[in-house]
């Protein structure tokens, strides 16, 4: 039967064989890969990994520095930096425009055509308009989340129920109330949604950048790594990725789970 639930021990026990599954699959590639070439580097076998992973982490003898500790800083600053100025911007221009008509017909044109451009074809616009700092990375980020994320407050806005706003003004309640206390906590649990959808695409414009103009963070690093044919240092750097998206996107929906509850309970 269609979206018939399972028992959470089996859902539990399927995610974990698909993960295993995975790793599974990976030492039987690496294994042949080694067996046909034994100084194979393009899939390190787990001993390599190892060693990829402590010349990550130790101190570097020219730097002076631990590559994964300064990579680490200098990602998530670009990434938070920029995720928060375009998911703040987005609420408020979503907001103008689910609310008002005039900011509707004003804000959802330009929303729509930015929305269509890929901020890493934009790279030479950031360059000439930004530079090459660290504000050239918050504006492409932000300008990649701003678009898409407005358009789905917007729908959001617009699809809370015209009869609970028509309650409240009959209350008295001002603008400002019912967008603070209707509107927006209405909306909280699909802006939280949209929002952990827009992890990954950020993450896709963060590295994009930092491959072509950075001098640290996880884009320079895989870049300069994989030119030198050092995967066993690039793959644990995209793990480190995709823990780092996942712990985000699980903090989340906790979010949601506290501030929306129910939601959570709709939900199960």
């Amino acid at each position: 039967m269609i979206r018939q639930p399972i028992q959470k021990k089996w859902g539990l026990l399927l995610g974990v064989f698909s993960v295993v599954l995975l790793l599974v699959g990976y030492t039987w590639m690496s294994h042949r890969q080694h067996s046909i070439n034994p100084t194979d580097t393009t899939i390190p076998s787990w001993g390599q990994l190892a060693e990829g992973v402590e010349k990550a982490v130790e101190v570097n003898h020219r730097s002076g520095e631990r590559w994964v500790v300064v990579d680490i800083v200098a990602s998530a600053e670009r990434l938070f930096l920029g995720l928060f100025f375009g998911v703040v911007g987005a609420i408020l221009v979503g907001l103008l425009m689910g609310c008002f008509a005039v900011f509707e017909s004003f804000l959802l044109p330009p929303m729509q055509l930015l929305a269509k451009i890929p901020p890493t074809a934009a790279l030479a616009v950031f360059f000439v308009l930004v530079g090459t700092d660290t504000e050239m990375f918050v504006a492409m980020i932000a300008f990649g989340v701003l678009p898409m994320l407005a358009q789905s407050v917007y729908l959001a806005v617009r699809d809370v129920p015209e009869e609970l706003l028509y309650k409240a003004y009959t209350l008295g309640a001002s603008q400002t109330e019912i967008i603070w206390n209707i509107i927006v906590r209405s909306i909280m649990p699909r802006l939280i949604d949209a929002i952990r959808l827009q992890i990954g695409p950020a993450m896709v414009y963060l590295i994009a950048a930092e491959m072509v103009v950075g001098d640290v963070g996880f884009g320079y690093r895989i870049r300069l790594q994989s030119r030198l044919l050092n995967m066993n240092v690039v793959y644990p750097y995209l793990t480190l990725l995709a823990v780092f998206g996942l712990a985000m996107d699980y903090m989340l929906r906790l979010l949601q789970r506290f501030s929306c509850p129910w939601y959570a309970r709709s939900e199960r």
